[in-house]
């Protein structure tokens, strides 16, 4: 049961400021820190930017859900700078079961449209990583190359905390390794999402649309783009 107590708007100016180490939010002044109580010490002055523009936007009663950058920003902070390895790994494993690689046998016409739309994304994983992923037909599990799934492991161990945090929404948003990867190297975010409803869509074309189900790829959808978000500000500006 829900306790009612909604934190309230007490500040009259969010800002963003540079520190040693990095920027920080402030409110009237005061830092702002994570759940944990940590230091809320951004990478960017643009990251910083953006989840002071979140305060400022708040009204009377602050609303959590409307503060994706620091929703990521908290996560990175208090979460995956004790968990990088193990998340880091967890998101990897989708590698050898990437949504991309498991084919339907027909009919044809869905069995070509999988292939117009995702090989491409496959041959890019292998142009840009050297790592082949390769497809299968059917649902049974086929290993892929250990040596490439090792290259593509390589690449979301070497992402920061903030990197990771966005990158764990791409991935477990869509359901494939290759479209999270995709979605922080290419510029074309809704082609990437719509790569990753291709099934789903095929149903409701065939089926019709659900209401509720509509409503929930959305909110997903949106989580999609704030994720690519973050992960952008993250890196605006650094080396």
């Amino acid at each position: 049961m829900s306790s009612g107590w909604a934190m309230r708007r007490f500040w009259s100016a969010a800002e963003a400021e540079e520190v040693a180490g990095g920027y920080r939010v402030t409110l009237d002044g005061k830092p702002v820190r994570t759940p944990a109580k940590a230091q809320l010490l951004l990478p960017t002055r643009d990251y910083a930017a953006a989840i002071a523009e979140e305060w400022q936007a708040q009204d009377e009663t602050i609303d959590p859900t409307s503060m994706p950058m620091t929703r990521s920003a908290n996560a990175a902070i208090d979460k995956l700078s004790v968990q990088h390895a193990e998340v880091a790994d967890m998101l990897a494993d989708y590698g050898d079961s990437d949504l991309l690689c498991y084919r339907a046998d027909g009919p044809e016409e869905l069995v070509l449209r999988q292939a117009e739309t995702w090989d491409p994304y496959l041959d890019w994983a292998a142009s840009r990583y050297d790592a082949r992923l390769e497809p299968r037909t059917g649902l049974m599990h086929r290993p892929q190359d250990p040596e490439a799934l090792e290259r593509l492991r390589s690449e979301v161990h070497a992402m920061d905390i903030f990197g990771l945090a966005a990158f764990h929404d791409l991935v477990s948003l869509t359901g494939s390794l290759v479209l999270g990867l995709a979605a922080t190297d290419k510029p074309d975010a809704e082609a990437i999402w719509s790569a990753s409803r291709l099934d789903e869509d095929w149903q409701a074309e065939l089926w019709g649309a659900d209401e509720e189900a509509t409503e929930l790829a959305e909110l997903k959808r949106q989580s999609f783009l704030d994720a690519i978000r973050a992960w952008r500000l993250s890196r605006l500006g650094r080396a």
